[in-house]
């Protein structure tokens, strides 16, 4: 038996940071939303003990240093599974990139495998098993849209933003989320977005105010030692975007746009400095 899972990447309409914790994280709210650019797995039951990880990708890690890898041992650990799986990892989302692929790609492995292996683990205790693995993957392991906090594990479901394309551009570039924040010093942001500005416009589905709450206080970090995310995004407004941010800890930057006539001239923009480009939808 085959099980197939979609792992879809994720972006933050909001992330603000409110302060570190005596634990070392960041205490953060974000507004976090799925998009139709998409890992996939395919999960094959094995009959020895092991744990195989392929991929058509060559730049990924197949072995524990791997997301997917990191949720089959949990699984196979804290349920006793003595039976083993082959997941072949068709990567399509950039790595390194402020779009929770490997944190997706750890939810669909711990969705998969408790349908492979008839586990009947409630949703509840995945994402609780997912927060063990990463603080997007609890997100990632329900989708939707939601407002995340503590770290990112205290989920709040919200209804999805109003429908637009969405363009992403990554340079060539990888940042360390760890980096990221470790260089960030909370008592020294100057301006928080409003989730309260953003859950009203996504509530009343007013697409321009969505695009005018929108607010990523890493942004700033991010763009000192990495100036390409300043230019991604400039050019992205420049050529239309209704709104553009960077994603988490970065360097992918998306812009809104809710007018299709407008999509193909901000692709094309892109792409003549900017090999990873996409154009999507938000997900439903």
């Amino acid at each position: 038996m085959k099980i197939y899972e979609k792992a879809p990447a994720k972006i933050n309409l909001l992330l603000d940071v409110l302060r570190k914790r005596d634990d070392g994280y960041h205490e953060v709210e974000m507004v976090m939303t799925m998009i139709d650019l998409a890992d996939r797995l395919e999960m094959q039951e094995l009959p020895r003990d092991t744990i195989i990880i392929a991929s058509q990708a060559g730049y990924i890690p197949l072995d524990e240093k791997n997301l997917a890898f990191q949720a089959a041992k949990l699984i196979k650990e804290r349920y006793d599974v003595r039976s083993g799986v082959y997941i072949h990892l068709d990567k399509r989302i950039p790595v390194a990139a402020g779009l929770a692929g490997g944190s997706s790609d750890a939810a669909a492995a711990l969705r998969g495998l408790n349908r492979l292996w008839r586990l009947n683990i409630p949703t509840e205790e995945l994402q609780t098993l997912g927060a063990e693995l990463g603080s997007d993957v609890p997100f990632c392991v329900t989708g939707g849209t939601a407002v995340a906090r503590g770290r990112g594990e205290k989920l709040e479901p919200i209804e999805g933003p109003p429908q637009c394309w969405v363009i992403l551009a990554k340079p060539p570039i990888h940042v360390s989320t760890q980096e990221i924040y470790g260089r960030l010093h909370a008592p020294s942001i100057e301006r928080h977005p409003s989730a309260a500005d953003m859950l009203r416009a996504i509530r009343e589905k007013r697409f321009a105010d969505m695009c005018a709450a929108m607010g990523n206080v890493l942004e700033d970090v991010t763009i000192r030692h990495y100036p390409e995310v300043r230019q991604i995004k400039e050019c992205m407004l420049r050529l239309g975007a209704d709104g553009a941010m960077m994603s988490g800890s970065g360097p992918t930057v998306f812009g809104l746009v809710q007018k299709q006539s407008k999509v193909a001239r901000i692709y094309n923009g892109l792409r003549g400095f900017c090999k990873d480009v996409y154009a999507v939808r938000l997900l439903p």
